[in-house]
């Protein structure tokens, strides 16, 4: 009831210088924002793009080591169908007839046949090996490459936060201060505009007949209501709310 009482006392101006100084707390903070710019986004994506590229090249290392070993596979079927041509070869001095010797040469036709296809394999993996080494190499260079912008723009984010960090909280702390002081519903309402408004100036003062937000002008009776500061009024144009530079000590 006591709060009630104490919103109904406050003036319309004095609600005004408040709002007015909630804003210029709260474009600081803005300005902190900005003085970090993009980096914290930028710094995000370095961190997702190398661990893009490390699992990159761990999924090349694992192919390359699946060509080792079939590589190594196709030469054990080298030797183990080399070996079986010589046993058939030497067992083709004792043929007793024709049947065994047409046997004994088509198993070495086969056999042949499996040293030519496991040699033809062999030069494929070898292809994929040597691609796959390439790749691994370039993924590498760039994800070093990479991993040092990483460091330079984190360094970069942490001076400028190091900077500013103390400043930013006791500006929040102020504001915290500062929002306590103003009625819930335009609180409300002040949040909403900012949050729409483009330069997030919710609050802004009168410049040369012209609202300070979008610059469109002003109807002379409605000058007049601001410059009087008896009520809370907004452009009919952008919804910020105007109030007289006077009123917060800013020459127009």
């Amino acid at each position: 009831m006591a709060r009630k009482q104490a919103e109904r006392e406050v003036s319309v101006e004095d609600k005004l210088k408040t709002l007015y100084s909630l804003q210029q707390k709260l474009s600081e903070i803005d300005k902190i924002k900005i003085l970090r710019g993009e980096l914290p986004l930028e710094v995000a994506d370095l961190e997702d793009e190398i661990i893009g590229f490390e699992t990159r090249v761990k999924k090349y290392e694992t192919e390359e080591k699946d060509a080792e070993g079939a590589i190594a596979q196709q030469k054990i079927k080298i030797q183990e169908s080399t070996t079986k041509i010589e046993k058939y070869k030497e067992q083709l001095d004792n043929v007793r007839n024709n049947r065994e010797f047409d046997h004994l040469s088509k198993e070495i036709e086969f056999e042949s046949l499996e040293v030519e296809l496991a040699e033809k394999r062999i030069r494929e993996f070898t292809q994929d090996l040597k691609n796959l080494t390439e790749q691994i190499e370039k993924s590498r260079t760039f994800l070093s490459e990479r991993s040092g912008d990483l460091a330079e723009k984190k360094a970069e984010l942490d001076t400028i936060v190091g900077e500013t960090k103390q400043q930013e909280e006791d500006l929040r702390e102020e504001v915290k201060g500062i929002e306590v002081e103003v009625e819930p519903r335009l609180l409300q309402a002040f949040k909403r505009i900012r949050k729409s408004a483009r330069n997030g100036l919710a609050v802004v003062c009168v410049e040369r007949a012209a609202c300070g937000g979008c610059f469109n002008k002003i109807p002379p009776q409605k000058q007049m209501d601001i410059k009087m500061g008896k009520k809370i009024i907004v452009c009919e144009y952008c919804g910020r709310i105007m109030i007289d530079p006077e009123l917060v000590g800013e020459a127009e």
